[in-house]
């Protein structure tokens, strides 16, 4: 009998594992945690800590160690390239996977190969009184050149709200940006990158548009885009709604995102992995603007792709990890179309009540292609999630998969309809 392989997965939960267990082949493979969700993403994180645990961890293993993948965002992101390069295993450089996590560093080598890009440039945050970059007018969006899940990403109208953002996130920008510097520390990096460092900001002109977003993996050098999808967002916010697939943009466009990400993708040297890309398009102008690489493997579409192709995009993070081609076949799946829901609320609040697991199966159960995941504990204060965008809190996600655009949002309004929160002003405790 040949033996399973052995993966080791960083920050694994349950909800991901359940998916992972159903990729093709997955009776060949055995999937070992490594790490934890929350060491992984709460509070400052220490790089050096988390890789000396996980390297005990992996030469205290008893068997084959044939891969290391993730799907959380920083540092799991950069940790996956550290530990393959250690122990012989497939991954994208880690250098390769910093171009694009560094905000400002990717926006240099973006330039070098398209037009399709806002501009942009840092702000300092050492002076007394920071200033908008010359030539660069409002509406625009301010940033740390590292963070996720836009935690402490601004838009600002005027010098006002720049000056509110700025001060917000000097306060805010070590968190992630002291732990990002050691992971500069290993590279040698252009002048530009090591003097702008891991706690800078950046500037950039908002663009305007629809969002949609392409999904890709890179294997032995050849670049796939497999799917794109629309970035659907709450009314009057940039909080997102929902991610859909497929995307409802016409062929030709799909077309042209498609070929600006592969050119992207070459420049910054991503191999033997996956990547996401978000973009707008403005149908009035026929412009596409790239907003932001994401140089990983992208858990939140997991589902979509279940649904809709049959396969979960799982199957080629996991696929690349063991050196194989993933070789989707799209459109296999049990429904035409998929979404993945975010049920907010945007003010601060205590979580009274969450939905109970039983509440939620039996709400599964009632509604097919629904999948729900709730986000905040019971007592929680919403803004003392991690993770977190700049204007609202999550308390639930609901994965639909339907025939049809107009079906799927009638499961969605039925099971969130069905489910139960309780959230409580802090001020009146």
């Amino acid at each position: 009998m040949v033996s399973r392989k052995n993966i080791f997965v960083i920050g694994m939960d349950e909800a991901n594992l359940r998916v992972l267990r159903e990729v093709p082949h997955a009776e060949d493979y055995a999937f070992h945690p490594l790490l934890d969700v929350e060491e992984l993403q709460v509070g400052e994180v220490s790089v050096p800590d988390l890789l000396e645990k996980a390297r005990a961890q992996l030469d205290a293993f008893d068997g084959s160690i044939d891969a290391v993948v993730g799907y959380w965002d920083f540092p799991v992101s950069t940790i996956v390239p550290i530990l393959a390069g250690q122990y012989g295993l497939r991954s994208s450089s880690l250098e390769s996977i910093v171009k694009c996590e560094h905000k400002y560093w990717s926006r240099l080598e973006q330039q070098k190969v398209i037009k399709e890009h806002p501009r942009f440039d840092l702000v300092s945050l050492v002076e007394d009184d920071p200033r908008p970059p010359e030539g660069m007018s409002f509406p625009m969006w301010l940033k740390p050149v590292k963070s996720f899940s836009s935690e402490l990403a601004f838009g600002v109208d005027d010098k006002k709200e720049f000056t509110e953002a700025v001060d917000k996130i000097r306060e805010g920008i070590s968190r992630v940006g002291r732990p990002f510097e050691f992971i500069l520390e290993q590279l040698d990096l252009p002048r530009e990158i090591e003097e702008a460092g891991g706690q800078a900001c950046l500037a950039e002109e908002s663009l305007t548009g629809v969002q949609a977003a392409v999904e890709g993996y890179v294997f032995e050098g050849k670049v796939t885009v497999y799917g794109a999808l629309d970035s659907i967002n709450y009314p009057d916010s940039s909080s997102f709604m929902r991610h859909q697939y497929p995307s409802a943009l016409p062929e030709p466009v799909q077309l042209r995102l498609k070929d600006v990400s592969k050119r992207v993708i070459e420049q910054v040297g991503i191999d033997n992995a996956t990547f996401s890309i978000e973009y707008f398009y403005d149908a009035q102008t026929d412009a596409i603007n790239l907003l932001e690489i994401n140089p990983r493997h992208s858990q939140s579409h997991a589902e979509l792709f279940e649904y809709v192709d049959g396969v979960s995009n799982h199957h080629c993070m996991v696929s690349l990890a063991l050196g194989e081609d993933p070789n989707l076949l799209p459109k296999h799946g049990k429904y035409a179309v998929a979404a993945k829901w975010y049920h907010r609320w945007f003010a601060d609040g205590i979580v009274r009540r969450v939905p109970t697991p039983e509440e939620i199966a039996q709400v599964e159960h009632d509604i097919p292609g629904v999948k729900i995941e709730v986000v905040p504990e019971q007592g929680q204060l919403l803004s003392d999630s991690p993770g977190q965008d700049s204007y609202s809190y999550e308390l639930a996600h609901l994965f639909v998969g339907a025939d049809s655009e107009d079906e799927m949002r009638e499961k969605h309004d039925r099971a969130l309809a069905a489910l139960r929160f309780e959230v409580e002003d802090p001020a009146a405790g």
